[in-house]
């Protein structure tokens, strides 16, 4: 059974001024999600002898990866422009959707505005701080339509993405961990529909939202179904996908538009929080090379879906790529953080009720900041930089010297200064000590440093910048490992999961050598493991501090499920701040803890 969405308030369309566009309240059964006539010859005979036009022309315009990024990142980081143009920031990404939506109005044609996940998540304490309400009320000032669910939308569970989606406050008193709920008043909810096809409860076998979107444009209805990446449950906390089932992207897809296609539903595309990598990632609006994950699941999905929109790998590329019967399907991505709109352009024709393949045309338009910004935008942004001000604004460290930054870029071993430094703070986190068992090692995954640690012009480290650095809000937790399955973790490093894409995992206590050309599994030199100085001993139990994904066995780094005796300290951003505490003007460490080898 399809589970399509089912609308409890008005969409704030009407106000934005969006032309042409007819959303559909669907119900929860296959059999009312179309109009009786939907299939109907005799329909289609009516339409043409009323004169319907010979194609109903449709806008879709895509964002993926949004990450609460409401202000605009500096131009210094490559967060903040598209090759060397300045690009981002909530106040111009509004602008821009609303000339794209202006531009095809004047063509007569409908438009509607969709998301490929993790619009929240990860994301600056701006809208962190806030459990991220800020962003889904950008988001519904900026008129999205529909989204599929991202990975980082479980990064504090199921049920708190429900509240986002229905509304409603937190009670958290006046606020706690530096993060308060509903400051200004109440919160709404998203006036968009998020959209979980392939992510089900584990208690009741549904979905938890709708699989499917159907809106009617001149009385034809297009589907848009809305799916995360399977892989969801080994790269996010355990306990935020708890009770959940997710199940395989393409499997789902192609059971959905069947099913869509027997209720008389032509014209399908799909929201996937998945995406791929292409050759050149400076080629932003073409397809070089394209290589992933996206590939398989394209290959894989049904001909009767028109169009694939990505995310999640934050890259950049405008594919057409050939279906099971070798015809030409638009795949897309728009990068990361609202740098990019993506401008897809199809005609569908009333007769077929299908989307015409040929007329597919996709453009990924920057979003320059040479635009007049938005003026309710900028209002949010305002209102909440005053209420966060407080928070931000407290110096937690200096650094030393000439620092200015700790940077986490990566040398040639895949080590870096700032994960030198969270993986000391975390080895030194006095809350995750049990008794007298001292952590003798620790561990911190690459995909957790978010960002470069950069003081303020006076030297001084501000909690608001360790949280761009450190947004998850993850527990330090120490732990009991054998040698053994330290030296099995080491290798985890470039196996399983991580065998296509390395993670190298940040030190402290502990120094290692590996090679590059060996195979996986065999990746770690023997004999250059060292715990404190000494070589590792298989046989001995230490103690092993990591964050709390990482304790799950997140990133594929199951060794971390295996270990026993786990505590829970306190919270990671805390361990840092307790850090510089102890180390007055830090200056970055040497990256000489792993060492590659040929």
């Amino acid at each position: 059974m399809i589970r399509f969405a089912r609308r409890g308030r008005p969409p704030k369309l009407a106000a934005l001024g969006i032309a042409g566009l007819a959303s559909v309240a669907m119900l929860s059964t296959p059999s009312q999600a179309v109009p009786a006539d939907a299939a109907s010859p005799s329909a289609k005979g009516a339409a043409v002898a009323t004169g319907k036009p010979e194609s109903i022309d449709l806008q879709i315009l895509a964002l993926n990866d949004f990450h609460g990024q409401l202000e605009a990142v500096p131009t210094s980081s490559s967060s903040g422009k598209i090759n060397d143009t300045p690009a981002g920031g909530a106040e111009y990404l509004a602008t821009h959707l609303q000339r794209l939506r202006d531009a095809a109005e004047e063509k007569g044609a409908h438009s509607v505005t969709v998301a490929a996940g993790d619009l929240v998540g990860a994301t600056p304490l701006l809208s962190a701080a806030f459990y991220d309400e800020p962003t889904i009320e950008a988001m519904n000032l900026m008129g999205l339509d529909i989204s599929s669910v991202g990975n980082h939308e479980f990064d504090q569970g199921w049920k708190e993405l429900v509240r986002k989606q229905d509304g409603g406050c937190i009670e958290d008193g006046d606020g706690q961990n530096n993060r308060n709920s509903c400051p200004a008043g109440d919160f709404e909810g998203a006036k968009f529909q998020y959209l979980s096809a392939n992510v089900f409860r584990e208690d009741t076998g549904k979905t938890v939202f709708p699989g499917v979107s159907v809106k009617k444009y001149d009385g034809v209805p297009v589907a848009f179904i809305g799916m995360t990446l399977e892989n969801t449950p080994n790269i996010v906390t355990k306990a935020g996908v708890a009770g959940l089932r997710f199940t395989d992207e393409v499997q789902t897809a192609n059971k959905l538009a069947n099913q869509l296609y027997r209720n008389g539903v032509k014209s399908i595309v799909v929201l996937l929080h998945e995406g791929g990598y292409p050759s050149d990632s400076k080629a932003y609006d073409s397809c070089p090379g394209i290589s992933g994950p996206i590939v398989d699941i394209n290959a894989g999905l049904s001909p009767k879906i028109d169009a694939v929109i990505t995310g999640h790998t934050h890259q950049a590329y405008n594919c057409s790529l050939p279906d099971p019967d070798g015809n030409p399907r638009l795949v897309t991505s728009g990068a990361s953080v609202g740098r990019l709109v993506t401008d897809i352009d199809v005609a569908i024709n009333p007769r077929t009720r299908d989307i015409v393949r040929a007329s597919e045309t996709a453009t990924n338009n920057i979003v320059t900041r040479d635009v007049a910004k938005d003026g309710g935008i900028s209002a949010l942004i305002a209102k909440y930089k005053e209420l966060v001000s407080g928070i931000e604004s407290k110096v937690i460290g200096t650094l030393g010297g000439e620092t200015t930054e700790v940077t986490r870029e990566a040398d040639d071993s895949g080590e870096s200064p700032l994960g030198n430094l969270i993986a000391d703070a975390q080895k030194a986190d006095p809350t995750a000590i049990t008794g007298d068992r001292v952590p003798e090692m620790a561990f911190m995954n690459p995909g957790g440093i978010r960002a470069d640690l950069v003081a303020d012009d006076t030297g001084n480290v501000t909690y608001g910048a360790a949280f761009s650095t450190q947004p998850f809000s993850n527990y330090v937790v120490s732990m009991d490992m054998t040698g053994e399955q330290v030296l099995s973790l080491l290798e985890q490093q470039w196996s399983g999961t991580n065998e296509e894409k390395p993670k190298v995992l940040q030190v402290s206590g502990i120094t290692y050598a590996y090679s590059a050309s060996a195979p996986a599994g065999a990746k770690v030199v023997a004999g250059s493991v060292e715990v404190g100085g000494q070589p590792i001993d298989p046989a001995r139990t230490y103690r092993v501090v990591a964050n709390s994904f990482l304790s799950d066995g997140g990133d594929g780094f199951q060794a971390f499920a295996a270990a026993t005796n786990k505590y829970f300290g306190g919270v990671d951003i805390d361990a840092l701040a307790a850090y510089f505490g102890q180390h007055p003007d830090y200056v970055p460490q040497p990256t000489d803890r792993i060492d590659v080898l040929p």
